[in-house]
């Protein structure tokens, strides 16, 4: 008897709603070009055309800004049947080869920009991916390929098969692959389209990169609400203020970094009364930044997540009855991340085995789990098993419970520095450092910083008789890992340490944070 009642949960089946909903309405602008969703649909079903019989059912990588290609990608190569792999384009070339190598990734899909980067990356690969080369430059290459493939989509039997796979820092120097399900990312963007109030009418600028966390699911969102994507290849102030009035912008995401940078920016000031939602993860907002967005009528919500959560999995979700309040009570409240998101489970906030009282004191590691967590860590069942002995992801952030139930993060049991929205692991950044030869020990920390959210900060211990100077030591770190990873400072001397000889980091940062006060950014 045929199954009436059940049909696997895809994020890509959005796309075929909205081309048959809304075929004219703009889907896609990005610089001079314009795609409805009737052609964004049939541009990704040519593009899974040419990616299946490429890929075989192995990953699709991307290497790209935030242009049509990339978001095209996010459907084509589910449709093709492949797991896609969006790599940061900010990693050095042995980053890029490591994550190729990793995931098996048949296929790279690359803007023409990163030519270079991908030539040392694959060059001595036993097996390289075929490569595509896609976006400004390309001569027509892409489209070509897509006039000529035919349509394709390769049927889902599976909601909780394989979608994406994720690269991220975690806690070791080797990125770890983070596995995205079909379900997951469906739930996760419909969780998106109500907490941020997504329509038909809105429009969102890509400033959240797509290829982290698959841009918090919003590549899915926006098409689910038959909203327009506004591509962003690069963030600059001038640029999204002249986005927020040309294309009438309604929605945008990124780190506190961007949101000061928005706000601050010479070019800020609106006409216009309806109100810009932007949501930021990381360090909180401060009482001036959000008053200077509020200023220019920009909601702001704060919100919790990790790659392995498919991002945002907790948020300030806001009471109408604050609006109220006084301006300085509204930060506080705001500086919270919150509570679940509409398809997750409660948070957990734990100390050993039981929950903390909800106090707004007692400290405890947050603990997730839901329909938005990752399958497990690709190749890595020990990490996985690790990660969630018992059904709880362990996020290793530290927060407490308010008595309304809201949690609020107070420290990171992870050595992972937050910059700008990238998560930096301070022993990958050390393994670095201590490869210069003068080195003979070295603790890396995270330090306050106002525009970044925090900056790395390298202290070093030199060997006996040896010289080097900070310039030294940071040009040698940018030789061997993304160069935004380099410690923006290095202090050199006796490093802290407990009567086993363990450095005491929290020292260091304690160190920081007292004196970031005195520190131009």
């Amino acid at each position: 008897m045929p199954v009436l009642s059940f049909e696997p949960l895809s994020p890509v089946s959005f796309l075929d709603r909205s081309a048959a909903v809304f075929p004219e309405r703009t889907a896609v602008i990005d610089g001079d070009r314009r795609f409805t969703y009737a052609e964004l649909h049939d541009r990704c079903r040519r593009l899974a055309g040419v990616l299946a019989p490429l890929a075989n059912g192995r990953p699709v990588a991307v290497l790209a800004p935030n242009t049509h290609v990339m978001l095209e990608a996010h459907y084509g190569a589910p449709w093709a049947g492949a797991p896609l792999v969006t790599i940061n384009t900010r990693l050095s070339a042995p980053e890029v080869r490591y994550i190729l190598e990793h995931s098996g990734s048949a296929v790279l899909l690359q803007d023409p920009q990163f030519d270079d980067l991908v030539a040392t990356a694959t060059d001595g690969m036993p097996n390289p991916p075929v490569i595509m080369r896609a976006g400004p430059g390309d001569d027509g290459t892409y489209d070509v390929l897509l006039a000529a493939a035919e349509p394709t989509a390769v049927p889902l039997s599976d909601e909780r098969a394989l979608l994406s796979v994720n690269y991220t820092s975690g806690t070791t120097g080797r990125p770890k692959g983070v596995m995205y399900h079909h379900r997951g990312a469906y739930l996760q963007a419909l969780a998106m389209v109500t907490h941020t109030q997504l329509s038909a009418a809105s429009a969102y600028l890509w400033t959240l990169p797509m290829f982290h966390c698959n841009g918090w699911s919003f590549p899915w969102a926006v098409t689910a609400a038959g909203g327009t994507h506004v591509c962003l290849p690069k963030v600059e102030a001038s640029e999204i203020w002249r986005h927020i009035h040309d294309d009438h912008i309604t929605h945008l995401c990124g780190a506190p970094a961007v949101l000061s940078m928005v706000v601050n920016a010479p070019e800020a000031g609106r006409d216009s009364e309806g109100v810009i939602r932007f949501l930021t993860g990381g360090a909180p907002p401060s009482p001036t930044l959000l008053a200077a967005a509020e200023d220019l009528r920009i909601d702001v919500t704060h919100l919790y997540g990790l790659t392995e959560t498919f991002g945002p999995a907790v948020l300030c979700d806001w009471h109408p009855e604050w609006n109220g309040l006084g301006a300085a009570e509204q930060s506080r409240l705001r500086a919270r991340q919150g509570v679940a998101n509409v398809i997750g489970l409660t948070a957990r906030v734990v100390d050993g085995d039981k929950d903390v009282p909800a106090d707004g004191t007692t400290i405890g590691e947050i603990r997730l789990r839901g329909n938005n967590l990752m399958l497990g860590y690709f190749k890595d069942d020990a990490a996985t098993a690790a990660a969630a002995p018992d059904g709880w992801f362990r996020t290793g952030d530290l927060g407490v419970r308010h008595p309304d139930g809201y949690i609020e993060l107070r420290d990171r049991s992870k050595d992972v520095i937050i910059s700008g929205g990238e998560n930096i692991t301070s022993i990958e950044v050390e393994q670095a450092v201590a490869s210069h030869p003068a080195v003979l020990e070295v603790a890396v920390v995270g330090a306050p910083d106002e525009r970044w959210g925090e900056v790395p900060v390298a202290y070093a211990v030199l060997r006996p008789d040896a010289v080097a100077t900070e310039q030294d030591i940071i040009d040698h770190v940018k030789s061997r890992i993304a160069r935004f990873k380099a410690p923006k400072r290095v202090v050199f001397g006796e490093l802290p340490r407990t009567s086993t000889g363990k450095i005491q980091k929290y020292l260091l940062r304690e160190s920081e944070r007292v004196t970031s006060g005195d520190r131009s950014p």
